[in-house]
């Protein structure tokens, strides 16, 4: 599950998103796909 305040990045087209509330899903998607954490 995302961490408020964690920075997620599509690597297919390139979107950006930045975690601001906890959800009940394990992985944040975008283009059918699972967003990959940016380290920061």
């Amino acid at each position: 599950m995302a961490a408020v305040g964690e920075v997620y990045k599509c690597e297919l087209c390139g979107n950006v998103v930045r975690c601001i509330e906890e959800g009940g899903n394990p992985e944040i998607h975008c283009c059918g796909q699972a967003m990959t954490k940016v380290e920061k």
